[in-house]
């Protein structure tokens, strides 16, 4: 896609940001590196992760029976940040803190790729030139090349 004016940069940044959205919400994953707050009701939640990538959990925090707000010291848990299914564990002879009835658990984490997955930078790339030369309505095709590309990093 070769663009010799800034007529449509606008458009063109448009095309960016919904390439980008649509990605991520067809595959259930952050791409961007963000800071997110994940909220759950038990420690079980906690063995899949709403959100994924993560790259690290700056801290989890609940509320003690007390009604006092706690932070779980990360010696109490291990993270398991593989790939597109990550978790946090109870490590070995640690116990999960009792949390008052009805709160809720804090995860605060780093969520989405410092560099993303070279198919997931070229889907983005195909879809906005699509969109840059496709500028109505248009069917789409059943199995696309945006499909193929990004269907090794969707979530279920």
């Amino acid at each position: 896609m070769r663009v010799g004016f800034s007529d449509e940069d606008a458009d063109i940044q448009l095309m960016i940001a919904s390439a980008r959205d649509h990605a991520e919400k067809y595959c259930n994953i952050t791409l961007a590196e963000q800071t997110v707050e994940m909220k759950c009701d038990c420690w079980a939640d906690l063995a899949r992760m709403p959100v994924a990538p993560l790259m690290s959990v700056a801290s989890i925090a609940y509320v003690d029976t007390e009604g006092a707000p706690q932070t779980v010291d990360a010696a109490v848990y291990e993270l398991r940040l593989d790939g597109l299914e990550p978790s946090i564990v109870l490590a070995y002879g640690k116990r999960w803190p009792v949390v008052r009835t009805g709160s809720r658990i804090t995860v605060t984490a780093v969520a989405g790729y410092e560099d993303a997955p070279a198919a997931v930078k070229h889907a983005i790339l195909l879809y906005i030139a699509d969109a840059y030369e496709t500028r109505e309505n248009s069917q789409e095709d059943d199995w696309s090349a945006f499909d193929a590309l990004l269907s090794n990093y969707r979530r279920g």
